[in-house]
């Protein structure tokens, strides 16, 4: 059976993003990438309730890699103004984990606050690379 030649077209998107990012001029804002959105884990377990009538969305979030945590290797905490909400759900930290590892710009910020008895559902976050 013979291999069929990558197609011309199939990293286009990708380098026409390349390029644009590249020509901008240097006083442009930051680009920066949605890279997840996610549910804050082991809110009931922190801060999160306490601090609840202050946060608003679009609030910054501070991502703490904490690679000695005995519970998961890959944990990244989750703060709000030096108090800890909870962290990135142990199914999603990977990504997250290895960018703060290779010490890649990162930014987190509230997405969406609700009202629920379900603590997973209470807070959303967003992660985006900061280029």
């Amino acid at each position: 059976m013979r291999s069929q030649p990558i197609s011309r077209l199939a990293g286009l998107p990708f380098l026409f993003l390349l390029l644009a990012v590249l020509a901008m001029p240097a006083a442009a804002e930051t680009v920066k990438i949605l890279v997840q959105s996610s549910p804050l884990a082991g809110s009931q377990y922190y801060a999160a309730s306490e601090v609840w009538p202050a946060l608003k969305v679009g609030d910054r979030l501070t991502l703490t890699r904490e690679p000695d945590n005995r519970h998961d290797r890959h944990a990244v905490r989750v703060d709000w103004n030096g108090r800890q909400l909870g962290y990135v759900p142990r199914a999603e930290n990977r990504a997250v984990a290895g960018a703060l590892d290779r010490g890649e710009k990162i930014e987190a910020r509230i997405s969406r606050l609700r009202a629920e008895r379900d603590p997973w559902r209470r807070v959303e976050f967003e992660v985006y690379l900061i280029l």
